[in-house]
């Protein structure tokens, strides 16, 4: 196990700075999801403004040093961005590794991707996050390397081969990512065929929302109580208890300050969500900073432009953590929004509302049409008959007269047949 103490700066000059006590529990979650990592202490670090050389004053370093020292502490985790040259200072100052937010998420992400793409993705966003931080690896940027004097110049620095390595890496990996985004596209439009409705999980990573999926499918996704617990999409047509056949689909938690470079990366497995007819945000109700985290989920799901015309439903989810009274006064709010649901996906109570309302909501979408087709379309009418989508037919002297009843993403299907 590698001893760690998790730092984070409340810096005072930053206006939107996050509550610190919620954000240094948030921080230790984080570095307890990485496996094989003991947290041996936390603190809050206050800070007039981040000092340009090392971040913190010398008085603090020197602080934070004694306090380290002392508990054989060998990884440092700070709570925000650190430069490289502050990344590099503060180790040779602690004689400590040092990780800021940033790359402990990566570290995270690059420990659970399971698909193809989850792992290319994470490959990519490492590279262009180490791209940055080559200045830690080669303090002496005069160092030189290759060339032997005739070509003109005295060579390329190894700063600059490294660069060019990562770049070179970055290319084959784009391409490679290329072809499994081509793949996913495929596989998307097959499923465009299935006219089932797509209804997408979403919400603050740890909400609870491999548990709801995992409940309403019987599926085994991985659902522990930690951050980003799951981190590829998982998809899965399932038949809900009151007969709606639908697609589910459950995807990776958001959280507030992602990286930038896994903002980009991961755009793609969040690509469900644009297609979906249904999104659920799951919310975790009992936790102190549920309204930060809901304003997050909001503010990614405007980023990825998702349409205003697809229909939301917010579940406050975990209410069995909440004591009676709050439990009761979470459910009366609940209940005078018409867009909001209280439940607990772990013991299943308020599950049954929660299904009736996704029937509802999914089909307020539909139309009923009347069709004619001809004796030679029967494969167009076996296709209707197959999905429960006639409600009355009559043979006519031209083929068939039937009564349909469907949504507009069936009827678009149904055009293609």
């Amino acid at each position: 196990m590698t001893r760690a103490w998790v730092l984070h700066p409340d810096i005072k000059s930053d206006r939107d700075r996050r509550d610190p006590v919620t954000a240094l529990d948030e921080a230790v979650a984080l570095a307890a999801a990485l496996p094989g990592m003991e947290v041996v202490g936390a603190d809050i670090v206050s800070l007039p403004k981040p000092q340009p050389g090392a971040l913190f004053g010398t008085g603090k370093i020197d602080e934070i040093k004694a306090r380290i020292s002392a508990e054989e502490v060998e990884l440092v985790l700070v709570d925000g961005p650190v430069s490289p040259v502050q990344q590099r200072n503060l180790e040779k100052a602690w004689d400590v590794k040092l990780l800021d937010r940033t790359g402990l998420i990566l570290e995270i992400f690059s420990d659970r991707a399971a698909t193809r793409e989850g792992v290319l993705q994470v490959e990519m966003a490492a590279l262009s996050y180490q791209r940055t931080r080559l200045v830690r690896a080669w303090t002496h940027l005069e160092r030189q390397r290759g060339g032997l004097g005739f070509v003109g110049g005295p060579g390329e620095t190894q700063i600059e081969a490294d660069r060019r390595a990562i770049d070179d890496q970055l290319v084959r990996l784009r391409k490679q990512l290329g072809k499994v985004v081509r793949t996913r596209e495929l596989h998307r439009k097959a499923r465009a065929k299935v006219p089932y409705p797509i209804v997408a999980l979403v919400g603050y990573t740890n909400a609870g929302k491999s548990t709801l999926f995992n409940r309403l499918t019987g599926a085994e996704v991985m659902a522990k109580d930690m951050l980003f617990a799951t981190l590829d999409p998982t998809m899965r047509a399932v038949k809900l208890p009151n007969g709606l056949d639908v697609i589910l689909s459950d995807t990776v938690g958001f959280i507030s300050d992602l990286p930038t470079e896994l903002v980009a990366a991961f755009r793609a497995t969040l690509e469900e969500v644009l297609a979906a007819d249904l999104i659920v945000h799951v919310r975790d109700i009992a936790h102190d900073n549920t309204e930060e985290q809901a304003e997050d989920v909001r503010a990614i799901l405007k980023s990825l432009e998702v349409s205003e015309d697809t229909p939301l439903l917010e579940i406050w989810n975990k209410v069995d953590l909440l004591e009676p009274e709050a439990r009761e006064a979470a459910r009366t709010r609940a209940e005078r929004e018409p867009d909001i649901l209280a439940l607990s996906a772990l013991t299943g109570d308020g599950l049954e509302a929660f299904l009736d309302e996704v029937k509802l909501r999914l089909e307020a979408e539909t139309s009923t049409e009347t069709l004619r087709l001809g004796f030679d379309e029967g494969h167009r009418r076996a296709w209707l008959f197959e999905r429960g989508l006639v409600e009355h037919e009559q043979e006519t002297e031209e083929g068939f007269s039937l009564t349909v009843r469907w949504s507009d993403k069936q009827k678009r299907t149904f055009e293609t047949v």
